[in-house]
């Protein structure tokens, strides 16, 4: 009579942030057993990090008592055992809140575990001739080990309880010599790498992120996204996400054959290579594109209305929305109207009321001013809330204005009348000029946005402060 026996897969949380025990599928009779040790599918869909491994190392250990560790190390790992019995010992060695905490099980073939990098690693087995075997995120190189965080085995911090106390245990002399807690180095996250950061939206992210070691900044002299050699001069494992703040935002000069060429280079040439480095490395994304995409025949757009633009920076600004798309984890900040530090329509417009310039300014276009300094703020929101993935509208609240409306209002906060401003339409403004062609409603759904527990300041009070920091550095 054979004897049949199942176990089903089933998670269990531990102490350490990320990491998870798990009872494996287990099938078996009386010619032996069968597990499914690794089920991407059935994983993922009980919590399991899809992370993707690309290599499986098996370690042999001919003596119970064999003892190895404690390594953190630059990926994550997924760890069972084929033959025998272990006790293992994890203790988070990642910079934060939980760094030393700790978590030991037994672990026979019925189960695994999962690591995330930077937690520390160890086990010893409990039976001759265990075999442990586990899977990785990344291959293995000699530049990575430099990456590696150590505990020693008998730190007294950590306080393993080990079934065979060390001393009568088999260990390396490497592993004797790492250092206690005290002494170690803890595993930084992994970073945040903002391109294009020279301009407005770069120097709000400057400022946003200002102080954090794990957030780099690359202009366009450090890191050119149109060159394939500037993409192997990392090591992508160890980021996170990629902030794209590089963009043609040229309109009118878009339209010329010079233009043209620039902006879809930049703007989705670019924005490909950046998308495909994503891919590859399991990055966030995170995209800022623009109301041009739309050809302004709607009052309010939503994310869900379909691209229409109407000239060629839009069409390049759809293209590359197109292309981040498709991108698993991926942000598209969808804004207009962008005002930061560098030339823009409200300095302009400032600067002619000191000069007593009574200008003509656009009635016909409406929507409302996106400052870079709240976009760098609601980019944040999305990476620490770790808010669903997609596309957000996002701009400052407050009513929909036309440009003339924001002009006049910047001139009366600039001691001038409001009457100075002349209101004209679009094909007035722009009769006999070469221009592009423009989306005529610009105002964006916020509900999305607003959702994820974020809440633009107003337009009218940003603008307000804005101007008066701009007559206080004068």
């Amino acid at each position: 009579m054979s004897l049949e026996f199942s176990k089903k897969l089933a998670r269990h949380q531990t102490p350490i942030p990320g990491v998870v025990l798990y009872d494996l599928s287990v099938h078996g009779d009386n010619r032996g057993w069968f597990k499914e040790n690794w089920q991407r599918e059935k994983m993922v869909a009980l919590g399991l990090p899809d992370f993707r491994p690309v290599q499986n190392n098996i370690s042999y250990n001919e003596k119970a008592g064999t003892t190895r560790g404690i390594h953190a190390e630059p990926w994550d790992k997924f760890i069972s055992v084929a033959t025998g019995r272990i006790f293992g010992a994890w203790v988070d060695l990642r910079e934060g809140p939980s760094f030393g905490t700790v978590f030991t099980a037994e672990l026979d073939p019925s189960q695994a575990i999962f690591i995330p990098r930077g937690v520390g690693n160890a086990f010893q087995t409990l039976e001759d001739r265990t075999a442990y075997t586990y899977l990785v995120n990344d291959h293995w190189s000699a530049d990575a080990q430099g990456q590696y965080t150590f505990l020693n085995l008998a730190d007294e911090t950590a306080a393993i309880q080990w079934p065979i106390p060390l001393a009568q245990a088999e260990l390396s002399d490497k592993d004797k010599a790492h250092p206690r807690m005290a002494d170690v180095a803890p595993m930084q996250a992994k970073k945040i790498l903002v391109v294009g950061a020279d301009g407005q939206l770069g120097k709000a992210l400057r400022a946003q992120y200002d102080g954090a070691a794990t957030v780099e900044f690359a202009g366009r002299g450090e890191f050119d996204l149109a060159s394939a050699d500037a993409f192997n001069t990392r090591r992508w494992k160890n980021y996170s996400t990629i902030v794209n703040a590089a963009a043609y935002t040229a309109v009118d000069a878009a339209e010329s054959a010079e233009g043209r060429a620039a902006a879809w280079a930049i703007n989705v040439t670019a924005v490909a290579n950046l998308a495909r480095t994503a891919v590859e490395h399991d990055l966030t994304l995170v995209h800022v594109s623009s109301d041009y995409v739309f050809d302004g025949t709607r009052d309010v757009h939503d994310e869900d209305e379909p691209l229409s633009p109407l000239g060629v920076y839009g069409q390049t600004k759809a293209a590359g929305d197109a292309v981040v798309g498709v991108v698993p984890r991926h942000y598209i900040v969808r804004t207009s109207w962008v005002i930061g530090e560098g030339n823009n329509f409200v300095r302009t417009m400032a600067s002619l009321a000191a000069r007593g310039i009574k200008p003509a300014v656009v009635n016909d276009q409406t929507g409302r001013l996106t400052f870079t300094e709240d976009i760098g703020a609601f980019i944040s929101h999305l990476l620490t809330t770790e808010a669903p993935y997609g596309t957000y509208n996002f701009t400052n609240g407050g009513p929909v204005k036309s440009w003339a409306d924001i002009a006049s209002d910047v001139y009366e906060l600039s001691g001038a009348s409001r009457s100075d401003v002349t209101g004209v339409t679009t094909a007035e403004y722009f009769k006999n000029k070469a221009a592009a062609p423009r989306p005529h409603n610009s105002a964006l759904d916020l509900a999305k946005a607003q959702s994820t527990g974020f809440h633009p300041a107003d337009a009218d009070e940003r603008l307000t402060a804005y101007l008066k920091a701009e007559t206080d550095n004068v």
